[in-house]
């Protein structure tokens, strides 16, 4: 029976600003280190025997895993990178002050930017202080402007297929770090969450989601690793 660990990336310093991520590179925070060392410690006691990592390419979910893997004492475990794991693209929103939007353009607006499953934010300005098309890892790649989670889930799910859903099924165990709407994505597909509750769906930063799989990769167990800090669990299939 292959698990699979979901880890979001430690507190960055943009989530403790408040502001809107998404594609732009921020680093963990103190705060943020010391969750992915905590999460390293967890995983090593849960005694999994993981065969290899998968990771976006933002600093906060590498670091993070470079942290956690230094305190299970398997920094030598292969790590694949890539870009279809980042986290949702903010668009417009990026680099804004959460609270500061929510009175500029009302909370329910902004409520139904951040939480709807298929209304994406304003689009991001080609050239913009945080547009991301011109970062070298993404040379060559067709940037989106802004994403809903219904279009974060359209770039995540195809790489699952065909690179990660493989390994399950012969057997092996996976850690992937990675974001609060990319691993949202995967636990939508997991676990066929509904449209209209997927939205709900809170994964805590620095806390390991265990989730252990049956046949056709359908997961027959799930739970925290830190149960004090445990967000409500998606219900089995």
């Amino acid at each position: 029976m292959p698990k699979l660990v979901l880890l979001r990336h430690g507190q960055s310093q943009w989530n403790l600003e408040n502001r809107f991520t998404g594609w732009w590179d921020v680093d963990l925070t103190e705060k943020g280190e010391g969750e992915a060392r905590e999460a390293g410690k967890m995983l090593a006691a849960s005694g999994i025997a993981f065969s290899e990592c998968f990771v976006s390419v933002q600093t906060r979910a590498i670091r993070t895993l470079w942290l956690a893997l230094a305190e299970m004492d398997k920094c030598w475990l292969p790590v694949t990178r890539d870009w279809h794991l980042n986290e949702r693209h903010y668009g417009g929103l990026t680099g804004l002050n959460k609270a500061e939007t929510a009175e500029k353009h009302g909370a329910d607006q902004v409520h139904i930017w951040r939480r709807s499953y298929d209304t994406p934010p304003p689009p991001m300005e080609k050239g913009a202080e945080f547009d991301p098309s011109v970062d070298p890892r993404y040379t060559g790649l067709d940037v989106p402007m802004t994403e809903s989670l219904k279009l974060t889930l359209e770039r995540v799910l195809p790489y699952w297929t065909e690179a990660i859903a493989p390994k399950l099924t012969s057997g092996e165990n996976l850690l992937i770090a990675a974001h609060g709407n990319s691993l949202r994505a995967l636990v939508k597909h997991l676990f066929d969450v509904p449209d209209e509750m997927i939205t709900g769906v809170e994964i805590p930063t620095g806390n390991p989601l265990l989730v252990e799989l049956g046949g056709d990769l359908v997961p027959t167990a799930v739970r925290y690793l830190d149960e004090a800090r445990a967000k409500t669990l998606p219900d089995l299939p």
